[in-house]
């Protein structure tokens, strides 16, 4: 899968650090405060879209009558500390990156969460110095599964899309990476659990954690790559 990747992109929520499980809990306080019930479909709907696209999204499905930043502002406000003090990276994660780091492999972050969020735990686990870019849809101009994000990060990476791999978590993000010309490995996690076999469809690979990519144990979704 690494032979002769010059550049690995991540997406950041469910496949780079764990941190799916707090965003079903906002959702639903959030939408608690002017007494609306968490639509069951809602997580899958918003899949992908930026954090922008998601505020609109929610100003104009439940009538949120506060300004587009005020609902943004309040989720960042809602979600700071979790990802100052309570999201970790997933299994296998930094191994990888000191690999990548050591290999000179260029390395990016391309995610729908906010710039806010985004630094906070770029911060907190102490990750950044490993990224020569790391870009949110917002600042692309469009969410997943656009292949927007990921065809900006690997221009500003300098390197062309088939020479990079994207790692990815959702079907919308494997969806924005494919679309992008890029290979992609699917992340295993919790929150996109149910929908393992769209996702095998999709991706090119798939890992439950970054050491079977380091150890070849990985799962092989497309004969026609080659390893």
């Amino acid at each position: 899968m690494l032979r002769n990747v010059k550049a690995v992109l991540f997406d950041l929520d469910g496949t780079l650090v764990d941190s799916m499980w707090m965003w079903k809990d906002i959702d639903m306080e959030y939408l608690g405060r002017y007494g609306i019930s968490l639509p069951k479909e809602l997580q899958e709907y918003i899949e992908g879209m930026s954090f922008s696209e998601v505020s609109a999204y929610f100003k104009e499905t439940f009538g949120i009558k506060e300004s587009l930043e005020e609902i943004k502002s309040q989720w960042v406000s809602m979600a700071k500390y979790k990802y100052s003090h309570q999201v970790p990276l997933k299994p296998g994660a930094r191994r990888f990156l000191n690999h990548l780091k050591s290999q000179g492999v260029s390395m990016g972050i391309a995610t729908s969460n906010s710039r806010e969020l985004l630094d906070a735990v770029l911060e907190s686990l102490e990750i950044a110095r490993y990224f020569d870019c790391c870009m949110t849809s917002c600042e692309a101009g469009a969410g997943k599964p656009a292949p927007d994000i990921y065809l900006q990060v690997a221009r500003i990476l300098k390197t062309d899309p088939k020479d990079c791999l994207v790692f990815e978590d959702t079907p919308a993000g494997i969806l924005a990476g494919s679309r992008a010309g890029i290979p992609v490995c699917a992340m295993a996690d919790d929150h996109s659990a149910h929908r393992r076999d769209e996702i095998f469809k999709l991706a090119d690979y798939y890992a439950e954690t970054f050491d079977q990519v380091l150890e070849g144990t990985y799962r092989k979704l497309r004969p026609d790559r080659a390893e």
